[in-house]
């Protein structure tokens, strides 16, 4: 059950965090990727980690949902920018060290969370994720898929934010590509999640822009094996973004990672058929720390 969102003053800036069950259990802190908001991790997931016996935090980082933003395509801040924001959140809340999950962007967050605030971070769980952060080259790595090379090439035009259904519209045809071909794409479930997603946005043109276009900072892989938080890798074996390679290869470089492929996933957030084997792997993750 939701404790319900605030908004708090954290890092200079405002975020918009919803919490969930009791707070002396350990707590959970979710980060979701570029583009999306709070509502990622849904709220069934959610309810089921804390019957669990976690508390689990949800937030809206810069440019989403509720929190601070900036005009589109002008983003005043870096992703090092996110990671203090996180730290400074866990200090609001009065949480000592958290169990971090992080999703794409979210789990570049939680990497470098987990080198520069080691001491905040019980333990890490990283999903759709690519060692030392997106926007950096790793040429060893296997390269994006040719549909989503050509998807950036020729990028669908933007819709006119001012209407609802094509802003809709736009946001469902966004995460098609990028789930797994293997199963039938959701477009019911996913009307209804970017209905959700339009209704508590401040800003949509803004989410769906300005996250793309922050500086990473300095590469950081070469620094994953200082990592000494307990590392949980999940990847699905049909990433278009980051191939499987790439969380294969994040595992490898943090020492003691464990790695769960997610069969018929793409680049997206953990998709409801993987609840019964995720849930209870983070739960296992997270017990007794």
């Amino acid at each position: 059950m939701s404790n319900g969102e605030q908004i708090v003053k954290a890092n200079g800036v405002e975020l918009c965090v919803e919490s969930f069950g009791d707070p002396a259990d350990p707590a959970i802190l979710l980060i979701h990727g570029a583009g999306h908001s709070l509502l990622a991790w849904e709220e069934e997931f959610v309810d089921r980690l804390v019957a669990g016996g976690r508390q689990v935090i949800r937030y809206d980082s810069r440019d989403a949902g509720r929190s601070t933003g900036y005009p589109a395509g002008s983003p005043a801040y870096g992703l090092g920018d996110l990671v203090a924001d996180a730290a400074a959140l866990l200090d609001v809340l009065g949480i000592t060290a958290a169990h971090v999950v992080g999703m794409s962007q979210g789990s570049a967050v939680a990497q470098l969370l987990a080198l520069d605030h080691a001491d905040r971070v019980a333990s890490l769980t990283l999903a759709s994720s690519t060692p030392g952060g997106p926007g950096h080259q790793n040429p060893d790595l296997p390269p994006v898929s040719q549909e989503i090379q050509e998807l950036f090439a020729n990028e669908p035009a933007e819709p006119d934010w001012s209407d609802r259904a094509a802003v809709i519209d736009y946001l469902v045809e966004a995460e098609r590509p990028f789930a797994a071909h293997s199963r039938p794409f959701d477009t019911v479930g996913m009307r209804a999640a970017a209905e959700r997603v339009l209704d508590r946005t401040a800003d949509i043109a803004a989410q769906l822009t300005n996250p793309y276009l922050i500086d990473a900072g300095e590469p950081w892989r070469g620094r994953l094996g200082q990592i000494g938080a307990p590392t949980l890798v999940m990847h699905g074996t049909e990433d278009p973004l980051f191939p499987i390679g790439h969380g294969r290869a994040l595992a490898a470089e943090i020492p003691g990672a464990r790695f769960i492929p997610l069969e018929q996933t793409g680049h997206e957030v953990f998709p409801r058929h993987h609840w019964d084997r995720v849930i209870p792997a983070i739960l296992d993750h997270t017990a007794g720390r």
